[in-house]
Order: structure tokens, then C-alpha cells, then sequence
């Protein structure tokens, strides 16, 4: 199962760029660039990854605080970039770059620290679940990263158009159409669609951007012929099982996609209804690990 980062960069026709200006979606950092051009090197330079990353405060900063999170699997806390490169290997030390190139890609307002705090948590029990749902075969790290990214349109939306808070508030309490439906409406475009295009442009891997653009799709999830990969189908019906049991306990991130995707994600984890209680009376301790 391939879930690194991107091997080739994507193809960006006229139309993509664009939309990259258009919306304002941020462009790929020049240390990413550094990052996937060392990895494609027969034999990468950990030491020159190590040095160009640390050279960055905040973006070394923001990867030993990701390395460091109970998702990564690591027995003991990392102090240097160099060491983090070392335990984690190149792949996941990409994604978790990204996470940290992520935030800082954007404004501190009060709207989007409601967004990226609520992110986070989603991320927390997403890579909790990975690895207490076996049937998903999701790394925690993976999941943990798409929990991030898989509403990253949102804050780019929110930054884009001041009306935007009025749709999103529409959509999530809309019970019958799609929430992207309703983006559709107002904007002629969704979140859906602006997060994947990020996750392209970033060099995320694929199985990771497709479930970004599919994750309010019904057919993606419950349909015995989806056009998305398995991995990008437990993605989306790991993260979506986690905002539920974030709304179950604290009454943050409420829409009402539950309603309309809920019942296939129980099915692709091979989850029952009878068992939400326990995963949400289990998710109190993750929460707390989140800062």
C-alpha cells in the first residue's frame, strides 16, 4: 500500500493555476519543493534535509510538535530534526512537514483558530481510530495527516469570501441536499474541491487528495463500484467517525452529515451502532492529549 508522498509532481494545466490565484489557495512551500526533490535521490541526504529544515524556527518547531504527538507511534520524544528524520523515515516526515507548513500558511483570526482547533481534534481521533478500528489497515500517521487536510477548503473559503460563513453555517444544517451542494449554490465551487487542489499542488499522496475531493460524496462510500481508492474510502469514513464522536462529546464541528454519510462509514469499518458509546466514552482521553 502506497501512502507517501507524491512520487511526481502534479501536472498543472492553465486552468489550475488559475484557480490556485483565483481562490488564494496557498502555494506549495519551497521546503516541500527541497523535501520531494531529495527523496526522489537514489540516496537523500538526511543530514542536508536536516539542516535546511532546522534552519526554518517555526517549521522545525511545528514538526517536533507533530512528530511528537501520540499518532507517530514513537516510544520516546524526538528533540531534533535530524532524529525525527532518522526515526520516521522520508515519507512520513514529509506528511508531518506538511501538517507544519500547513497552519502557517495562513492568518491568525478568530474563525480560523475555531477551525484549526477543531481540525486538530478530528486529526486526534481520527489516527486513534486507525489504529483501534482494524478493519480501516489505515496507518495512525495517515489518517491523523488527512484529518488535518480534509477541510483545509474551508479556511481557504473563509479567508476568500467574508458571505462564506453564511453558507457554511447553511450547509451544516442542511439535512437533505449535500454539503457541498450548497457551496455549489453560493459559489460555484466547494470545499471539497479547493482542499484537493491544494493536496495536489502540496505533492500529498493521491489516496490522500482523492478522499479530500469525496469526502461528502455518499456513492464514494456506499457504492460497490466507487472510483476512489479502499484506503481514500476508510479515510473518509475514519475521519467522518471521528467528527461524530467529537459532536457526541463536546458539541463542536455540528453538521449534519452523520445523518447522510454515517450509516456507510459503520459499514466500511465494519462498525455497529451498539458500539459508538464505548468509542466515544474511550475518545474523552484522546481529546485531552490535544493541545
Amino acid at each position: 500500500m502506497d501512502i507517501g508522498i507524491a512520487h511526481e509532481p502534479p501536472l498543472i494545466d492553465d486552468a489550475f493555476e488559475r484557480t490556485i490565484k483565483d481562490i488564494g489557495i496557498p502555494p506549495r512551500p519551497v521546503i516541500m519543493d527541497r523535501v520531494v526533490a531529495e527523496m526522489r535521490k537514489e540516496d537523500p541526504n538526511f543530514s542536508y534535509l536536516g539542516q535546511i529544515i532546522a534552519a526554518d524556527v517555526s517549521l522545525s518547531a511545528g514538526l517536533m510538535k507533530t512528530v511528537n504527538s501520540p499518532y507517530f507511534g514513537l516510544r520516546s520524544k524526538v528533540h531534533s530534526v535530524g532524529r525525527a528524520l532518522t526515526m520516521l523515515g522520508l515519507d512520513v516526515a514529509s506528511r508531518a512537514i506538511a501538517v507544519a507548513c500547513l497552519r502557517a500558511s495562513f492568518p491568525v483570526t478568530p474563525a480560523l483558530e475555531r477551525f484549526w482547533n477543531a481540525s486538530a481534534q478530528i486529526a486526534a481521533l481520527s489516527g486513534w481510530l486507525a489504529t483501534n478500528v482494524h478493519k480501516t489497515m489505515l496507518q495512525a500517521d495517515v489518517a491523523y495527516t488527512f484529518g488535518l487536510f480534509r477541510d483545509i477548503g474551508i479556511a481557504i473559503l473563509l479567508r476568500r469570501h467574508s458571505r462564506y460563513v453564511a453558507t457554511l453555517v447553511s450547509a451544516n444544517h442542511e439535512t437533505e441536499l449535500s454539503f457541498t451542494d450548497v457551496e455549489q449554490r453560493d459559489f460555484q465551487t466547494d470545499h471539497a474541491r479547493v482542499g484537493y487542489v491544494l493536496a495536489m499542488n502540496w505533492s500529498l499522496p493521491e489516496e490522500i487528495c482523492l478522499g479530500i475531493r469525496s469526502h461528502h460524496e455518499l456513492l464514494a462510500i456506499d457504492h460497490a463500484e466507487s472510483k476512489i481508492p479502499l484506503v481514500s474510502q476508510y479515510l473518509i469514513a475514519t475521519s467522518q467517525t471521528a467528527e461524530y464522536i467529537l459532536q457526541c462529546l463536546t458539541g463542536l464541528s455540528s453538521t449534519s452529515e452523520w445523518q447522510k454519510l454515517g450509516p456507510a462509514c459503520l459499514r466500511i469499518l465494519d462498525l455497529s451502532e451498539d458500539e459508538l458509546p464505548a468509542l466515544c466514552e474511550a475518545g474523552v482521553a484522546i481529546l485531552e492529549t490535544v493541545e
